[in-house]
C-alpha cells in the first residue's frame, strides 16, 4: 500500500494546478466583459502590445530594439547599452535613458529591470485594466500563462510519482495496471484542463484578458510583411528571439550574465 502514499500528492498536484488555472481563466473572462465596448475600439500601442505578449521587460526590450535601429543607441555584442541620442521621443525611451544612468552607459540587465518597474509601465498596466484589455495580478501573481505552465509541472509530477509507484516491489493486494490506473486519473485531469486551455484560450498572453486576446489576433494576422512597423510588431508579439540582426540578438543574449570588466565592454559598445 505505500504506493496510495505516491498517488495522494499526485492527486494534491494536480488538483491544486488544475484549480489555479481554472481560476486564472475565470479571472481573465471576467475582466474581459467588464468594458467590452471599450476594449472593441481600442488600438494597441506597439508598447501595450508588447506588455500584453510578455509583460513589463517585454515593453523594454521593444524600447531597446526600436532605439537601436534608428542608431539612437548602440547594442553591443557584450551586452553593453549606450546613449547616442539622449533625448526620448516618449515616455518609455525617456525612461530606458534614465534607466542607463548619466554616464550613458550600462549593461542592459540592469536597464530592464529598472525600466520594467518605472512609472511609464506601471501606468501603462493601469490604463490596459481600466480598459478591460489585461488582467490585474491578484496576491499570488497567477496568469493563465502561469496557470499552463503548473499544470504542466503537475502533469510531469504525476507520471513521475506513478513510476515511482509501479518500480515499488509488487504487492498481492492490487495488480500494478489498476495501480497505474489510479495514477492515470489524475494524469487525465491536468491533460484535459491543457487541452481546454489551448482550444478555449491559446495563444497564452501572459497579460492580456480575452478581449485582449482579440486585438492581440490581429497583431498576430499582421506581424507579416517588411517594415520597420511591422519588425516592431514582431518582437512584440514573440519576443527577441524575432530580432533578426545578429549582432542586436547577441547582445540580449548577455543580458542575464554577470558584470564583466567595464573598461573592456566600453570598447565594445563604441564599436558596435
Amino acid at each position: 500500500m505505500f504506493w496510495v502514499l505516491l498517488l495522494l500528492p499526485a492527486w494534491a498536484v494536480a488538483g491544486v494546478a488544475c484549480a489555479r488555472l481554472c481560476l486564472a481563466a475565470v479571472r481573465a473572462a471576467a475582466v474581459g466583459t467588464t468594458d467590452a465596448a471599450t476594449a472593441e475600439g481600442h488600438d494597441l500601442t506597439l508598447y501595450e502590445a508588447a506588455f500584453l505578449c510578455g509583460g513589463p521587460r517585454r515593453v523594454v526590450d521593444v524600447t531597446l530594439v526600436s532605439m537601436a535601429r534608428q542608431r539612437r543607441l548602440l547594442l553591443a555584442r557584450t551586452g553593453w547599452a549606450t546613449v547616442v541620442d539622449p533625448r526620448g521621443r516618449d515616455e518609455m525611451e525617456r525612461s530606458v535613458i534614465g534607466a542607463i544612468g548619466p554616464e550613458g552607459q550600462s549593461l542592459i540587465a540592469p536597464v530592464r529591470a529598472a525600466a520594467a518597474t518605472a512609472a511609464p509601465v506601471r501606468g501603462m498596466a493601469d490604463r490596459l485594466v481600466r480598459a478591460g484589455l489585461a488582467v490585474p495580478e491578484d496576491g499570488t501573481g497567477t496568469t493563465i500563462v502561469d496557470g499552463v505552465r503548473q499544470v504542466r509541472f503537475a502533469a510531469l509530477a504525476v507520471v513521475g510519482l506513478g513510476a515511482a509507484a509501479l518500480l515499488l516491489p509488487a504487492s498481492s493486494e492490487l495488480p500494478r495496471h489498476l495501480v497505474a490506473l489510479w495514477f492515470a486519473l489524475p494524469l487525465i485531469l491536468t491533460l484535459s484542463c491543457l487541452v481546454i486551455a489551448r482550444i478555449e484560450v491559446h495563444p497564452y498572453a501572459r497579460r492580456a484578458s480575452p478581449a485582449g486576446q482579440r486585438l492581440l489576433g490581429a497583431l498576430h494576422r499582421g506581424t507579416h510583411g517588411a517594415g520597420d512597423r511591422t519588425y516592431l510588431t514582431s518582437v512584440a508579439v514573440r519576443g527577441v528571439r524575432a530580432v533578426g540582426e545578429p549582432d542586436l540578438r547577441a547582445a540580449f543574449a548577455h543580458r542575464e550574465h554577470p558584470h564583466p570588466r567595464q573598461g573592456q565592454d566600453s570598447g565594445g559598445a563604441r564599436g558596435h
